[in-house]
């Protein structure tokens, strides 16, 4: 839903606001469209709708987790907000059934998803959430955003008083320091993956690319690449930090790191140990998954059938050091193999950054919070097991996150079949109820030797409100 929310409302106690409406607030948001007795909810995001990596909509491109990973069905598969009450309303189901895909392609996820976000209740797009405080004397936080015109130009101010808020801003492309001037200058060739469906047609008449990062992302770019140049021109280079173009891990018990017993047992680890342990598992998330990894053998295999070799090059364990322009239209790379010490450069006409996301700062928008705000020896926000930020005990209110917690529970945060149970226990923890029960066993490896029991549901000072109509 869009539009204006009339300020009266808002001016109601909510017991929920979410800040951003990426996939996993909408999950949070259709799951509490079905909490019994209702909740008080209103979303805000700044985009006019509804719109997940549409730079990475890649025909044939699917999802690395199973249909079954979708906003609701992993803790309540009876809603109505389910991939397949979307097939059904579609009338699809039939087709699915038939088609026996359990990994849907993305545009496919992306549809699902602005279907939902079209109809249900409680979301503004095209508002600005500028800033979150919290109001000692009302014991409520203060929620100012500003309501954006078609044009993106500010409309007109607003404010929202809530018990809880939900911060759903999601990441932001990472843009490497040695390349961030160049993808900055206007003109210059050196795009982000974010972005790449917008630039595909540019890129696959350039002389030559180059694709920087070994994940998914990085396979998929140069896959599409790769198929859309001719045989013998390919002229495209990939190249990747790590050792090797490796496979995601996705043996079953390897699977079992994105479960809930993982999460619970990755929190209740020292804070050293979890900072430790997150970069070595770099391949449970950033790894290729093993398609891809061979349709990229085939497609260069198709091409030395009658002779010769493809005109593309796939280097791995190499980084960028610096980098800069060769006239007005080329880029010139500084390269060093790490392994063997040497170094090189390389002139290219377009470079695609496959360098992946990081968490969008918030510090502006919390700033009034500072004061509450509890960090870590590294600077970085307490978390606790309900995914509340740990704030001062004068605050009443909580604040949760969502993909903003891997240091403290571990790869599964911004990974989609976590998405349902997240949202299941932010839930749970907002009314001091159950209104989703949980499981209290989601793997078959036993992490630790000390079981972990799930977390109970923290009780809270006042009761909910009705729902407010939005």
């Amino acid at each position: 839903m869009t539009g204006s929310t009339p300020q009266q409302d808002l001016d109601r106690p909510h017991d929920l606001v979410g800040v951003g409406i990426g996939p996993f607030n909408l999950s949070l948001a259709a799951l509490a469209d079905g909490v019994p007795g209702g909740l008080a909810a209103s979303f805000f995001e700044q985009r006019p709708a509804f719109h997940w990596h549409p730079g990475l909509l890649i025909e044939g491109s699917t999802l690395q987790v199973p249909f079954l990973a979708d906003l609701v069905t992993l803790a309540d598969p009876a809603s109505p907000w389910s991939f397949l009450a979307y097939l059904k309303s579609r009338e699809r189901l039939f087709p699915f059934y038939f088609a026996e895909k359990f990994h849907i392609q993305r545009a496919e996820y992306d549809a699902y998803c602005r279907w939902v976000s079209e109809r249900l209740p409680g979301l503004h797009f095209g508002h600005q959430v500028d800033s979150v405080r919290w109001n000692p004397e009302r014991r409520l936080f203060e929620v100012d955003f500003t309501q954006l015109d078609p044009d993106g130009e500010a409309a007109a101010l607003g404010r929202a008083y809530s018990r809880n808020v939900v911060l759903g801003v999601g990441t932001e492309p990472y843009v490497p320091e040695p390349l961030r001037p160049l993808a900055d200058a206007p003109g210059v060739p050196v795009i982000h993956a974010a972005d790449y469906l917008a630039h595909r047609e540019s890129l696959l008449a350039a002389g030559h690319v180059t694709v920087i990062g070994s994940g998914q992302s990085g396979a998929e770019v140069f896959l599409d690449l790769l198929r859309g140049r001719p045989a013998g021109a390919e002229r495209i280079s990939w190249l990747s930090r790590t050792e090797a173009f490796a496979p995601m891990e996705y043996s079953k018990l390897g699977l079992e790191h994105f479960t809930p017993d993982y999460t619970r047992y990755f929190h209740a680890l020292p804070e050293q140990v979890r900072g430790e342990l997150v970069p070595r598992q770099w391949q449970l998330h950033k790894g290729i998954d093993a398609e891809t990894i061979a349709a990229v053998h085939d497609e260069l295999y198709r091409r030395t059938l009658h002779g010769g070799w493809p005109d593309a090059v796939l280097t791995p364990g190499v980084r960028v050091r610096t980098a800069g322009r060769v006239a007005t239209t080329q880029v010139e790379l500084h390269l060093e193999h790490v392994q063997q010490g040497t170094r090189s450069r390389l002139t290219t006409d377009a470079v695609v950054l496959a360098t992946g996301y990081r968490e969008r700062p918030v510090d502006r928008m919390l700033a009034g919070l500072d004061p509450y705000l509890r960090h870590d020896a590294a600077g970085r926000a307490k978390i606790d097991e309900h995914y509340r930020l740990v704030l001062d005990p004068s605050v009443t209110g909580a604040v949760y996150v969502q993909n903003a917690e891997r240091h403290t529970h571990g790869v599964g945060a911004p990974d989609l079949g976590l998405a349902a149970w997240r949202s299941a226990v932010i839930l749970n923890a907002v009314t001091g109820k159950e209104p989703y029960p949980l499981p209290r066993r989601t793997a078959f490896t036993s992490f630790g030797l000390v079981a972990r029991e799930a977390p109970s549901i923290p009780s809270q000072e006042r009761k909910l409100t009705p729902l407010v109509q939005q």
